[in-house]
């Protein structure tokens, strides 16, 4: 555990911004996954979706949750899976 004052609040910040960084990729990964079960269900309603799934990709990679080269990795094999 750190003593120094400054250490203890940088201990605090991290993590604060781990349990908010975990909470926005299972956000991610669930809106990803409820994409891919509508894909095999219901492809308008995939592709309705499919949009907001991008906005959580463009979002995830503008904070740099994930990189922005994945984010446009995932979106291109998310629509290869609607087609």
């Amino acid at each position: 555990m750190p003593k120094i004052k400054s250490a203890k609040k940088a201990l605090r910040q991290s993590i604060k911004r781990r349990a908010i960084n975990v909470k926005k990729k299972t956000e991610l990964k669930g809106a990803i996954k409820h994409y891919k079960k509508l894909v095999v269900s219901n492809k308008e309603e995939a592709k309705k979706y499919l949009s907001q799934v991008y906005k959580k990709l463009d979002k995830s990679a503008k904070i740099k949750l994930i990189k922005k080269n994945k984010a446009s990795r995932l979106k291109s094999k998310l629509s290869k899976i609607v087609k």
